[in-house]
Order: C-alpha cells, then sequence, then structure tokens
C-alpha cells in the first residue's frame, strides 16, 4: 500500500516562497509518477506539477511555470515542490499523488494514490 504525506504548508505574503514535501512509502517508486495537485474552495482539484520518478521528466501547469520547481530525491523518497513569487490565487490545498507510469499526466483520474493534502494561504 502506498503512502503519501505532505508537509510545508503555511500563511505566506505574496511574493514569498514555500516548498511542500511528499514522503512516499509502501514500495518501490521507480515506475512511478508523482504529482501536485490543488484544490480551491468551489474548484475543481487541477493539476500543478508532475515528475516521472526514474527519468526524472517533469511537466508543469501554465499557471505556475516558472514560479514553481518539482523534484525528487530518490534516498528519501521525497518529492519537493518548491513554490516561489506566490500569489494569492495559488491559494489552495495541495495534495501530492502517485501512480504507475512513465510519462507524466496531468489527469486526476488516473492517480491511484493521494496524501491528505496541505493548506496554502497566500495573503495580498
Amino acid at each position: 500500500q502506498v503512502q503519501l504525506l505532505e508537509s510545508g504548508g503555511g500563511l505566506v505574503q505574496a511574493g514569498g516562497s514555500l516548498r511542500l514535501s511528499c514522503a512516499a512509502s509502501g514500495r518501490t517508486f521507480s515506475s512511478y509518477l508523482l504529482g501536485w495537485f490543488r484544490q480551491a474552495p468551489g474548484k475543481e482539484r487541477e493539476f500543478v506539477a508532475g515528475i516521472s520518478w526514474i527519468g526524472g521528466s517533469t511537466d508543469y501547469a501554465d499557471s505556475v511555470k516558472g514560479r514553481f520547481t518539482i523534484s525528487r530525491d530518490n534516498a528519501k523518497n521525497t518529492v519537493y515542490l518548491q513554490m516561489n513569487s506566490l500569489k494569492p490565487e495559488d491559494t489552495a490545498v495541495y495534495y501530492c499523488a502517485a501512480t504507475r507510469g512513465l510519462v507524466t499526466t496531468r489527469d486526476p483520474r488516473l492517480y491511484n494514490y493521494w496524501g491528505q493534502g496541505t493548506q496554502v494561504t497566500v495573503s495580498s
């Protein structure tokens, strides 16, 4: 059973930075994709960034490209989301998700495992 545990959320002013972590456990992730999604109140869950565990290829939503960076630490089985130049519209609950695959996907329906989420609030 895959378990994902997010941390690092919080309250930050616009223009600030946060780094989210997702600690993964339960199996070997060499053939997995890890993704970050977010959901704001009243909105659907949306893709933020994704990374393939074995090759490290990445994908970003247009809204965060150039501001957010996804990375992984194989030794720690941890995926990070470095968020810079944060905007009030980045406010949401951020979720880490995992699924088997080699090519990143933006469709949340294709992810089998989800963390509990961590709140990110950006004040103006």
